[in-house]
């Protein structure tokens, strides 16, 4: 069992000492210098506040579209200079000054804004400029009685409506986002052109119409609120166009009544310093409050977080200490470092677990395959003591099949044993993949023509590999007898190589039961078999696979299967160019331990 974790020592503590310290040495190099430029600061961000230069161009922006030329704004800039605090010059296009807050002081080399009502760089006519369009007293006195009676007519309705006066004085009735569509009975005269615009929208019609004329537009329709649309709507014609001749003529209507463009200039004026250090007590007790309330919220936010952080940590430690031979899994769920943790634990968990099954299950494969020969050697050793047989010839070569039997088991057990240490020995060398092949198919012919298998050998150009002849020829001997002992009479057995990209491929394929999809994975696994009747004297000791996969491995390459139920198996060796050797202990030489088997 771990000991107790020192208090000096703990995570949260740790946690909790380093977030005060950071607090408190934030919190107070922010107090100084809040405390050293607050001043400076503020009155900084009012003087270069955007809403107060952009009040102090729409305010001049008015003036402009109210008024027919600049005499008399003085007062207006002085007031806006005092108000925001700016150094305000208006001058006309070519420089002559209108009016200034600084008189005789420098301005920016470049102007911060041109006003022009009229809107002849941006295209857009301010709406306070009327000219024209202004309605007499008469007619607004007019028009706001005839809102008012609709209002009234709108509410009887249930329906809430305002009046607003639009720039010229007209009354207009507004009604609420979501009210329902008033009645027909709700509509008067205040929609109707008064005479004022009647006069202005013919005048303009006049200035519009050479206009259309000259760019080919058919004549268009303009109503008392500068909206407008084609008398003819089937005839071809450019809005966009139509549009342009109507703001040109607009603002040759409007420019006797507006001021001329002016270019606006703001900076900030020479102001005397400010004091550096202004604190007061109020500020000061208001600062040591703020720091306390921080330092309250960091601790406690840091002994939760803290807390968090250690509970599934201390899971995971007693999960580890309550495990006697391997852990046991953590039910940790969280998306973080320590889920991650906790999840690689766990897998290490399901794998011990794993790998326990397999040790068991190999154990008793072991004692088994070691059993039936040992048994039988004993046996007849018994009956020839006890006289009931005689050890003949014949017993002799019982006993001596017997003890070969186990003898391959040891080996076969032995280069497993090696290769999975790492110290398997291999000897490689140049060597032609076709004689190696012949050697192999010659070796295994005489066991295929007493089961009536055909072998049959296909080697596509001449390729030489790098490889440990004795292992080469065992792993395509383990591949050629398991294909051959489960191939039925009349079946066949191909042995094909070829040079694929650089790697040399071998494959034997055999037309014998096939592997169900069920059965493919474990086709490598140790002691293993598709059909659980079969015996050892039938269907091998289990071993042949797993050690062909493993010298596969330890030459840089790989072993893999594909099998069809009833039509047979492929078994591919691939060596990469052409069977560069990789040490078996090394990063590539362990590449595909677990059975990655393809799947057909």
């Amino acid at each position: 069992m771990s000991r107790p974790v020192p208090p000096h020592r703990s995570l949260v503590v740790r946690l909790l000492g380093t977030s005060v310290l950071i607090v408190v040495l934030s919190v107070a190099t922010a107090a100084w210098l809040a405390a050293k430029t607050a001043t400076r600061a503020a009155q900084e961000e009012r003087g270069e506040s955007l809403a107060g230069d952009s009040r102090i161009y729409d305010t001049l922006l008015g003036y402009a579209a109210t008024h027919p030329a600049w005499d008399g704004v003085e007062l207006t800039v002085q007031a806006l200079g005092e108000e925001t605090g700016r150094q305000v010059t208006l001058t006309t296009t070519d420089g002559t000054p209108i009016a200034a807050t600084h008189p005789g002081a420098a301005s920016p080399d470049r102007p911060t804004a041109v006003v022009d009502p009229l809107g002849a760089a941006s295209g857009v006519i301010d709406p306070r400029a009327v000219g024209p369009y202004e309605l007499t007293p008469r007619e607004r006195a007019e028009q706001h009685r005839l809102a008012e009676q609709r209002v009234s007519c709108l509410r009887r309705q249930g329906i809430e409506a305002t009046v607003h006066e639009a720039p010229n004085g007209r009354a207009v009735v507004r009604l609420g986002s979501r009210n329902p569509t008033p009645r027909a009975d709700c509509r008067f005269r205040e929609t109707t052109a008064t005479s004022t615009e009647k006069l202005a929208v013919g005048d303009l019609r006049d200035r519009v119409t050479p206009c259309l004329r000259e760019r080919r537009i058919g004549a268009i329709d303009l109503d008392y609120d500068l909206t407008w649309q084609f008398h003819d709507p089937e005839a071809p014609a450019s809005r966009v166009d139509a549009q342009d001749c109507v703001d040109e003529a607009r603002r040759a209507q409007l420019r006797p009544y507006v001021a001329e463009p002016a270019r606006l200039y703001l900076s900030r004026p020479a102001r005397p310093p400010t004091p550096v250090f202004d604190l007061s007590a109020g500020s000061t007790l208001r600062i040591a409050g703020a720091t306390g309330f921080v330092l309250l919220v960091a601790i406690t936010a840091t002994l939760v977080v803290g807390m968090r952080l250690v509970r599934p940590l201390r899971a995971l430690t007693a999960a580890a200490d309550r495990a006697t031979h391997r852990p046991e899994p953590v039910a940790i769920a969280r998306n973080d470092e320590i889920g991650r943790l906790a999840g690689a634990f766990n897998d290490l968990a399901e794998r011990s677990e794993r790998s326990e099954a397999q040790r068991r299950t190999m154990v008793n494969d072991i004692a088994h395959e070691l059993r039936s020969p040992l048994t039988n050697i004993r046996s007849w050793l018994t009956a020839g003591q006890d006289g009931l047989a005689d050890l003949d010839q014949d017993m002799l070569r019982l006993l001596l099949e017997e003890s070969g039997l186990l003898q391959h088991i040891v080996d076969d057990l032995a280069d497993l044993a090696d290769a999975d240490a790492g110290t398997l020995a291999l000897h490689p060398g140049e060597h032609d993949v076709a004689e190696l092949l012949a050697q192999v198919t010659e070796a295994h012919r005489g066991a295929a023509d007493r089961v009536g298998v055909a072998v049959r050998r296909t080697v596509t150009g001449d390729p030489v590999a790098v490889v440990d002849q004795a292992r080469f020829r065992q792993i395509v001997g383990n591949l050629l007898s398991n294909a051959i002992r489960h191939t039925p009479a009349g079946g066949r057995v191909e042995v094909r190589a070829r040079d694929d990209g650089g790697d040399l491929v071998v494959e034997v394929a055999d037309t014998g039961v096939g592997l169900s999809s069920a059965d493919l994975p474990h086709v490598f696994d140790r002691f293993w078999r598709a059909d659980k009747a079969r015996t050892r004297a039938t269907g091998g000791s289990g071993l042949g696979l797993s050690i062909a996969r493993r010298l596969a491995q330890a030459h840089g390459g790989n072993l893999t299967a594909v099998s069809t139920p009833g039509a047979g198996s492929t078994f591919t060796l691939r060596l990469p160019g052409h069977g560069r050797v990789a040490p078996i202990g090394s990063e590539s030489g362990r590449r595909g331990v677990e059975p990655g088997v393809t799947r057909s």
